[in-house]
């Protein structure tokens, strides 16, 4: 920038974190699960929300690519960023307020319907926003100050929005006033928007490189590919336990349960390794086996964590009886908000533990706590217990962040870590459609109790895979072919 950092740019420049996670708090674990339950039944509500999330998050990878390439090549006179953050956060509200119509004037199959594509509308919405918001900090502040916009940046987008959605909204959507929780999300949306237009941006009067589509043809390409091996593993694990059906019931729960983590398991290896494949022009998952080992490490600890509070709804209704439908949002947001402190609080000592004890062994760690935490959870006999295996697995998410991700900035070429890491991307979306769309039809045949267990031995798998993680470092020889 061309003068001094000011107090308020902090806020402005970060304050649309907030507003994001403020959503995905609000409609992931929260509003979707109620309302796909009112519409499709509880006979197939696990199937019905894991089909919606898997399309979402497909569509959520591509228009993130996009946006990022349109937002740089922008010559806007209001900036290069703040027009596409605008655009998403007004589009956003509209969605919010579709939804609240959907909720009060539709039923059955026809409202789960119009709540999917609605809920595709949402994802290209915010993923506008997203992806523009994720350049402001390169952008404009220098870079000896990035530190301290990050840590401004993860208060804005964990701790405050978690404990905002949990004490103001929740408290609407528990007593069935889903209208008055989208209402003060709009605002928030509409609020934290304009702060970010306010951000010192300044236009460019030339795009700064010649468009290229490669890149965005082989997203499309690796999106595709991995879409299409989750629908495989889901059509394979529903098939078996169709079959599974017919065995005695003691049976039936080894096969569903095994059946299901193969699966899982079958779509995270198989998954990566194509799409590293098809990302890297055909050269990849052999020539870059640590860290293709490392992506598969980062995506089978995310179909975990990322699942355990997609359906902690359904788990805990059928857990605990008596939070029968919105009665259970209250819990729900409390137990996500014990895991986000917990994630905030251990962060930092895992950092410096990374750097004392070394990356694997902390990363594995993670696994093992995470699996431990998962255990209690299912275990649990009343909410005090329920929230500490919670916090358990909250200070693994947080370990395991800080390992994982040290990890990989030890494997990636330094001259293509853009190129590499923006590949791990895959890991955050694909997680929740690996586990949802594959899980959703297992919870409810045999119960969310017993899908929340897959997901805590899904942990274990993340930990064993970083024995396939040889190298320390990969270096590009002349022909550009990676070698260890």
């Amino acid at each position: 920038m061309e003068r001094k950092i000011r107090w308020h740019d902090y806020i402005s420049i970060n304050i649309f974190y907030f507003a994001l996670t403020a959503r995905s708090q609000t409609l992931t674990p929260l509003i979707l699960p109620l309302l796909v339950q009112v519409f499709m039944g509880d006979e197939v509500k696990g199937a019905a929300y894991g089909n919606l999330r898997l399309w979402a998050l497909m569509i959520a990878v591509l228009m993130q690519g996009l946006v990022g390439i349109l937002s740089d090549r922008s010559t806007s006179r209001f900036g290069r960023r703040r027009p596409f953050i605008l655009i998403g956060g007004v589009a956003e509200v509209l969605v919010f307020l579709t939804i609240g119509v959907i909720a009060a004037t539709l039923e059955g199959v026809t409202g789960y319907w119009v709540l999917f594509g609605t809920y595709i509308l949402s994802m290209l919405s915010s993923n506008t926003g997203h992806a523009a918001v994720q350049s402001l900090i390169p952008d404009i502040v220098p870079e000896s100050k990035h530190g301290i916009f990050a840590g401004v940046k993860a208060f804005f987008e964990l701790p405050a929005p978690l404990i905002f959605v949990s004490f103001v909204i929740t408290r609407m959507v528990e007593v069935g006033n889903i209208w008055g929780g989208l209402l003060i999300l709009s605002a928030v949306v509409l609020v934290c928007t304009g702060l970010a237009m306010l951000a010192p941006e300044k236009p460019i009067k030339e795009p700064p490189y010649e468009i290229n589509w490669k890149p965005i043809l082989r997203l499309v390409g690796m999106t595709a590919a991995f879409t299409a091996i989750i629908l495989g593993s889901g059509a394979l694990v529903n098939f078996v336990n169709s079959l599974a059906s017919a065995l005695p019931d003691t049976t039936e729960l080894i096969v569903t349960v095994a059946v299901g983590v193969i699966g899982m398991i079958i779509a995270v290896v198989l998954g990566v390794w194509a799409s590293v494949r098809l990302s890297m022009g055909g050269q990849g998952s052999g020539d870059n086996a640590s860290f293709t080992w490392w992506v598969i490490n980062r995506l089978a600890f995310l179909v975990g964590s990322t699942n355990l509070a997609s359906f902690v709804l359904y788990f805990l209704q059928e857990r605990f009886t008596h939070l029968e439908g919105a009665a259970a949002a209250g819990p729900t947001a409390m137990l996500v908000m014990f895991v986000g402190v917990a994630i905030l609080i251990s962060s930092i000592p895992a950092g410096w533990l990374t750097d004392k004890l070394g990356k694997k062994p902390v990363c594995a760690f993670s696994g093992v706590l995470a699996t431990l935490g998962t255990v209690v959870v299912i275990a649990s006999v009343d909410m005090t217990m329920l929230y500490v295996g919670g916090l358990l697995v909250g200070i693994a998410i947080g370990f395991f962040y800080s390992a994982s991700w040290a990890i990989g900035t030890t494997l990636v070429p330094k001259k293509e870590a853009g190129r590499y890491l923006g590949i791990q991307n895959l890991a955050g979306a694909g997680a929740g459609a690996v586990g949802a769309y594959i899980g959703g039809p297992i919870g409810d045949g045999i119960g969310f109790t017993v899908l929340i267990s897959i997901f805590g031995f899904l942990f274990l798998v993340s930990t064993l895979a970083l024995f396939g993680i040889k190298d320390e470092t990969l270096r590009m020889d002349g022909a550009g072919v990676a070698t260890g």
